[in-house]
């Protein structure tokens, strides 16, 4: 039997630093997040993020987090509850890290007979960091708990005509209401190094500004790239012309090359440039989180207007809009058909 696995990045059990200390250790303790050695990593993490990160951390979840609890789970599971009423076939919800885990949604599968699954990871783009470690988690699951399983993925749909199609569509819904003098494309930023890592012709990928728009088949791995023809082409379909759009990175750590140009300087330029009122949008996200309610609405935003910026829209993320739930569902749909 065919089944589908809906896989997002995940949040702390709730704001309080006992509960966000162990899930940032889970996520930073990644191999695919900080990829240098492990006793390295371990200092790193350990030794040195955790004593303080947690606090801050747990501060800014406060922040955003609902009633029901964190925003990107309550989101992704409304949006999953949406998809299972457009299918026939079983469907599970996991987060890489914290709660549901994948080996629970695989085991969920596993107990209605699903031998063959569809791992769906919840990211437009392609990066280590998100598509990669879930799926080569996935596998070390299925190979100690699951060895009858059989998996299929989806790539990355950063291009694919019906997700720029929903993507388009909300940000117009927003825009139609806002008088924007720019919009802003602002997706998570990674380190250079991600992206050559992820180069596999070993030597395509300079990030010289030339690379991502020259055809070549590391394009089909390449996060900055994908980022770069997901703005094309939404600009394209929405006919927003040159000049009153712009594309940056957000949410960099210190101590490396991060791809540029930076959401927050770039933001706070803006207003001496004569920009007043400013759309941001957050297509790296399906799923409003932590880098989009925080990072962008409230402290993007407050920045904006601390540097002579008037009005500010944080365009949500699709979260459970109908088209997109329904566009999973078809994904899904179309795979089990074939």
């Amino acid at each position: 039997m065919k089944g589908a696995l809906l896989i997002n990045l995940g949040s702390p059990e709730s704001p309080d630093p006992k509960d966000v200390k162990p899930y940032l250790d889970e996520f930073l303790m990644d191999r695919f997040v900080i990829d240098v050695p492990f006793l390295l990593r371990a200092f790193l993490v350990r030794g040195l993020i955790l004593r303080k990160r947690p606090e801050r951390s747990a501060a800014a979840y406060k922040k955003i987090w609902w009633d029901e609890g964190s925003p990107l789970i309550v989101l992704s599971k409304r949006m999953f509850e949406k998809v299972k009423k457009q299918t026939d076939m079983p469907v599970s919800l996991a987060m890489r890290y914290g709660k549901p885990s994948i080996l629970q949604g695989l085991q969920e599968l596993h107990d209605q007979g699903v031998d063959e699954v569809l791992l769906f990871p919840l990211y437009p783009q392609h990066a280590m960091a998100s598509t990669v470690t879930i799926l080569v988690l996935a596998e070390e699951l299925r190979q100690k708990h699951f060895p009858n399983m059989k998996f299929s993925d989806v790539p990355a749909f950063y291009n694919k005509p019906d997700y720029i199609q929903n993507l388009a569509d909300s940000m117009k819904r927003h825009l139609d209401t806002f008088e924007y003098d720019h919009l802003l494309f602002s997706y998570h930023g990674i380190p250079e190094r991600h992206i050559r890592k992820t180069d596999i012709t070993k030597s395509h990928c300079k990030i010289d500004g030339h690379c991502c728009q020259t055809k070549s088949e590391a394009h089909q791995f390449c996060y900055r790239h994908q980022c770069f023809e997901t703005t094309r082409q939404v600009v394209e379909l929405l006919g927003i012309p040159e000049g009153k759009y712009s594309q940056t990175f957000q949410s960099r750590l210190a101590g490396d090359k991060w791809l540029e140009p930076y959401t927050d300087v770039e933001i706070n330029k803006m207003p001496a440039k004569g920009i007043k009122n400013l759309a941001v949008v957050t297509p790296a996200f399906v799923a409003d989180c932590l880098e989009t309610l925080e990072e962008i609405a409230m402290e993007a935003n407050h920045q904006f207007k601390e540097h002579g910026g008037e009005n500010f829209l944080a365009i949500p993320c699709l979260n459970d809009d109908d088209a997109w739930s329904a566009t999973v569902a078809k994904w899904i749909n179309d795979w089990a058909n074939n």
